[in-house]
């Protein structure tokens, strides 16, 4: 309705039209929206989820090297990848949106749960793909712990069909590096990474050296042969979504083996 013609309308009539314009307004927004929208980095993708019984003190190790996984923060919201999902490692510590859908008298209603990958869900080759080796190629299936499980669905539902996405992940405090090894060889996980969360590319410098390259040993540790005895150890990481970032002097001259240190933590 033009501008000019407003004014022939009576108080109510003109009362109502605006009150029905901002609920289409909102209610558009609310269909858009999600507590997770504007991290999102893909898109829903279908893929089929599955539990396992997991006791918090139990919550150590697994295929990404980030050991008790209390101690560094994600808890029981983890999941292991199936082969086609986890990258030979490579997916290690990136963040899923994972929500149930189709079997809906399984599923919560409008519920969701942001997971870091911490696993790799090994294929069983004795059995089909579609019969029992639920995550062997091609699948992409998401092994969850049934405290993260059962905040999406019921255990009931067993084998179940999810929609995931990656989103950002949301992390308290910096990037931690546990620097380990001995002598001239040199490991350090890289754990708590927010953003992209997982790392594709790791560079270590020395107060006397330039930046070096280091390797993946597996999941999210990595590895150089070098010497940085008596020197500041800085870290130039890089990750999935192209993003890098630099902290100098992360640890000090006088590190140890064993020990943890924290630098500066990509945006999310």
């Amino acid at each position: 309705m033009p501008h000019s013609d407003l004014h022939r309308l009576s108080p109510l009539i003109l009362h109502l039209l605006l009150l029905a314009s901002s609920l289409v307004s909102r209610s558009w927004a609310h269909q858009r929206s999600s507590s997770y929208g504007s991290s999102a980095l893909t898109e829903w993708r279908p893929a089929h989820a599955s539990y396992y019984a997991a006791d918090p003190e139990d919550a150590i190790g697994g295929a990404c090297g980030f050991g008790n996984l209390g101690k560094e923060g994600y808890g029981m919201a983890t999941a292991g990848l199936s082969e086609a999902l986890f990258e030979k490692g490579a997916a290690c510590g990136g963040c899923y949106e994972v929500r149930c859908v189709s079997e809906m008298k399984f599923c919560m209603p409008g519920t969701s749960i942001v997971v870091t990958a911490t696993n790799f869900c090994a294929p069983n080759y004795g059995l089909p793909a579609e019969a029992g080796g639920v995550c062997n190629p091609p699948n992409h299936h998401l092994l969850l712990p049934i405290q993260a499980f059962e905040k999406i669905a019921i255990w009931k539902a067993g084998v179940m069909p999810i929609q995931y996405r990656r989103v950002k992940c949301v992390r308290d405090g910096g990037i931690r590096f546990t620097v380990d090894g001995r002598k001239f060889f040199y490991t350090v996980l890289i754990s708590n990474v927010a953003g992209a969360g997982d790392v594709i590319s790791v560079k270590i410098k020395g107060s006397t050296t330039g930046w070096l390259q280091m390797g993946r040993s597996w999941g999210q540790i990595w590895h150089i042969n070098a010497d940085f005895e008596g020197q500041p150890l800085s870290f130039e990481l890089t990750s999935s979504d192209s993003v890098t970032l630099t902290s100098y002097n992360v640890a000090p001259k006088d590190w140890s083996f064993g020990k943890t240190y924290v630098g500066k933590q990509f945006p999310f």
